[in-house]
């Protein structure tokens, strides 16, 4: 009987062999949708931004993106002279004409942007989460921790005391 468990231990361990060469995931991620062009050859300028219709709780709505995003800016609702820099740095880093305001097309890029982060950030949270509770329970290893929780239960039963 002893034989016949080692020998069930060593093909498990064989069969699973192949998810420890798996390496990295080569299946492809979510695409951003296609950004038009003319968010990149629009000129912003305080007409554009007008024609957006930020309230002060929209302009402190996009001021807490800009943080979240890395570009840190204080949440006053108005956009003064640190806010405009804020916004022209945001400008560069995605190859836009800085000029410190925002278009209708930009603002949409930066609203698309944040949102697509937050969900990120949401969904990394929560697979997180669920890993250290697994790994604290003793299990979070998929198929191959069941596999190798079994082989050692086995080979410990086997070698072990009684």
């Amino acid at each position: 009987m002893r034989v016949l468990i080692l020998a069930l231990s060593i093909l498990g361990i064989l069969v699973c062999s192949d998810a420890a060469k798996a390496g990295p995931s080569t299946t492809t991620r979510e695409q951003a949708a296609s950004v038009d062009e003319a968010v990149f050859t629009e000129e912003a300028t305080q007409e554009t931004e007008d024609r957006i219709g930020l309230d002060k709780r929209k302009r402190r709505d996009l001021q807490r993106r800009l943080t979240r995003l890395g570009f840190d800016t204080r949440a006053s609702g108005k956009f003064d002279a640190r806010t405009r820099a804020v916004i022209t740095r945001w400008q560069a880093a995605r190859d836009y004409p800085k000029t410190g305001f925002l278009n209708p097309l930009q603002h949409q890029a930066l609203l698309n942007e944040s949102a697509s982060t937050a969900n990120a950030s949401i969904r990394d949270n929560k697979s997180g989460g669920n890993e250290r509770r697994a790994r604290r329970r003793g299990g979070g290893g998929g198929p191959v921790g069941v596999i190798g929780g079994v082989v050692g239960g086995v080979v410990g039963g086997i070698f072990g005391r009684r």
